[in-house]
């Protein structure tokens, strides 16, 4: 797990400065404190900053092959890279070290771009191949690892993270606005734009290859949804599932380092925990986090009773409310966009915990876009059933419980009645958003007229609808899990994983979104995943002789923070006091009558702690990003 930085000019007469890659990798230390490497070739600069993982004595970046003609930076880990080493070695291939690094660059030499079809992990990397003049970005197939990119006339920029970018003063710095119309919709900015107009992110599965002068993205992998094992008894399926799962996680325990286990008391971390113990025969450290004073849902009592089962060494760590807004900046300045993700504060602190114990650690990310473990799902296919029974009516009645749903003040009842009656794509967003939601009911009557006219041209129903047509024919379930694999998984989940934990210069891996993981699920029937209201049918199935009955059959609680309750009571005027600034309101962004009515709200009855998170999200990554001041915190040391 490291950092990537580089850039290219597209003159090969043009030399890139030694200080600017140094620059790049300036703000994104805490990605690879254990050391930090330069390559330069003219009009070439690659930069990579190391967290040591796998070949801790021979694995230094920026990697070449023999001739030095194929230079590499990569962040990551590539599961199946022993595997590959030895076919690689078979067709005559020569290694010098053990690092998995080595083998992409053979991968590289052997079958060019489409190297990348053979790795089985999470990665971002970059290769300059001298020889053709060609530089080559790649990203993993769901997103794990961040690859973000800058082009102009002149050059090319990427880092892992948007601040190894903006700290070149050739990097036009202005604020998207159509970013934060989507940020609104969604609570997280969707798709390849960013907060910064002029950087994008390569999205997953996808690979970039700058030659010749020309920038060309391809696609490389897509999940497909099948009807391989259809046919197959479930049975036969959960012990399928149950061998999967077992390898899979045997090879994201390979390291020259010791590996621990996030808990969360669910099922997904729980049964990572009992695979994991199965793998090593060694005390697997775990550790949970909680939170002091009044909350709906203690993880920890449950994270408590998978490490006891599992005979693991458990660690805690309790958060407070002050420790909550305390870290509000650090936040924003980790994430570097907009994401209405509360858990991330409490993934920070959970990982410093764990940065004491081990370096790398495995988390049950992905079980429930893969198997259908949110209950939005069931609530969707009932709704479905509903459309279906009733035919015409299911839009009048639609209306009707929409309109009772405003009445009553009951925003789920709203939205599932928004539901009926339309197509999926017009009121399926994401898990975290739809049409109903504040900002996309409300936008005209939020934001200032100006913002308005200016970011809210685009629609996210259109968006959406773009995302679904590979999967259009697909059933009413997989058409979601698609929309949340495309979007929610890496623009929210997969950056609040990468970011907090790198920002404690930990590695995070997430077994249950290896590829053959998704591959599986995807060529299910969809009652394995979901059935009446039973989620996650097979998952659950596979681990029900392992884990205890109680985190078995627990409700889904989705690692609660007990933000909102701060947000309205002791940290209601602090944030007040943050969004309405005079710099905040000086953006113009949203009328600050409707700002003050909403904070106002929400501090009398907490319904709308998320929107003012959403808000306080955004305005703190302006301030860290995009004000005037920020040019000082970014400059790199000694750079002309």
């Amino acid at each position: 797990m490291c950092g990537i930085a580089g850039k290219l000019f597209f003159d090969s007469g043009a030399r890139v400065d030694p200080s600017r890659i140094e620059g790049m990798l300036l703000p994104m230390n805490h990605r690879g404190p254990d050391g930090r490497g330069i390559y330069l070739d003219g009009n070439v600069g690659l930069g990579h900053l190391r967290l040591s993982i796998i070949d801790l004595s021979t694995g230094a970046q920026p990697m070449t092959n023999e001739d030095e003609t194929i230079w590499i930076v990569f962040n990551g880990e590539i599961y199946n890279f022993q595997e590959l080493r030895e076919q690689l070695a078979g067709k005559g291939h020569v290694f010098r070290s053990r690092s998995d690094t080595e083998v992409i660059i053979h991968a590289y030499e052997e079958f060019g771009p489409d190297c990348v079809n053979l790795l089985r992990g999470m990665f971002a990397f970059a290769i300059w191949d001298s020889k053709r003049k060609r530089l080559f970005l790649a990203r993993d197939r769901v997103g794990i690892k961040p690859l973000y990119y800058c082009q102009d006339k002149d050059a090319l920029w990427f880092a892992s993270e948007l601040k190894g970018i903006i700290i070149d003063p050739a990097v036009k710095r202005e604020i998207n606005s159509q970013a934060i119309c989507t940020f609104l919709s969604f609570n997280y900015v969707a798709g390849e734009e960013t907060l910064i107009r002029s950087i994008r992110k390569l999205l997953p599965g996808h690979y970039l290859l700058v030659e010749n002068g020309k920038v060309v993205t391809r696609q490389y992998w897509d999940l497909r949804y099948t009807e391989d094992r259809w046919s197959q008894s479930f049975e036969d399926t959960v012990e399928e599932l149950q061998a999967l799962l077992g390898a899979t996680v045997r090879d994201h325990m390979i390291a020259d380092v010791p590996v621990g286990v996030l808990l969360s008391g669910g099922v997904d971390s729980s049964a990572m925990l009992n695979f994991a113990v199965q793998a090593t025969g060694k005390t697997v450290n775990t550790f949970t986090v909680g939170f002091d004073g009044n909350q709906v849902v203690d993880e920890r009592p449950y994270a408590r009773l998978a490490a006891e089962k599992f005979g693991s060494c458990h660690h805690e760590i309790s958060i407070t409310e002050d420790d909550f807004w305390n870290f509000l900046p650090t936040y924003a300045w980790h994430m570097e966009e907009p994401v209405c993700e509360p858990p991330a504060v409490a993934l920070y602190y959970v990982s410093q915990l764990a940065r004491k114990h081990v370096k790398v650690v495995l988390s049950g990310e992905g079980g429930d876009e893969a198997f259908g473990g949110y209950p939005n799902y069931p609530n969707m296919l009932s709704l479905d059933r509903i459309r279906a029974a009733t035919g015409p009516l299911a839009r009048t009645i639609g209306g009707l419980t929409g309109w009772m749903g405003g009445a009553l003040q009951k925003d789920r009842l709203q939205r599932y009645g928004h539901a009926l009656g339309r197509p999926l794509a017009a009121h399926y967003f994401s898990r975290t958003s739809g049409p109903t939601s504040f900002f996309n009911r409300r936008r005209k009557q939020f934001l200032s007229e100006a913002f308005f006219d200016r970011a809210a041209s685009g629609w996210p129903a259109n968006f959406i609808a773009e995302i679904m047509k590979p999967v259009s024919d697909e059933s009413l379930l997989n058409q979601m899990l698609y929309v949340d694999t495309k979007t929610w998984l890496p623009d929210d989940l997969l950056v609040k994983a990468d970011k907090m934990t790198m920002a404690n210069s930990i590695e995070l891996r997430v077994p249950l979104l290896d590829h053959k993981v998704l591959e599986f699920a995807a060529s299910l029937r969809p009652d394995c995943k979901v059935r009446g209201k039973e989620t996650k049918r097979v998952l659950k199935a596979a681990f029900a002789k392992v884990l205890p009955p109680e985190i078995i059959h627990r409700k889904k609680a989705g690692f609660p923070v007990p933000f909102e309750g701060w947000l309205r009571n002791g940290l209601s005027e602090r944030v007040a006091a943050t969004l309405l600034s005079d710099r905040a309101v000086a953006r113009n962004f949203f009328k600050k009558s409707e700002l003050t009515r909403l904070l106002k709200t929400n501090s009398q009855n907490g319904r709308f702690g998320k929107e003012v998170f959403c808000l306080l999200s955004l305005e703190l990554c302006l301030q860290k990003f995009m004000d005037p001041s920020v040019n000082a915190e970014l400059a790199p040391v000694n750079c002309p």
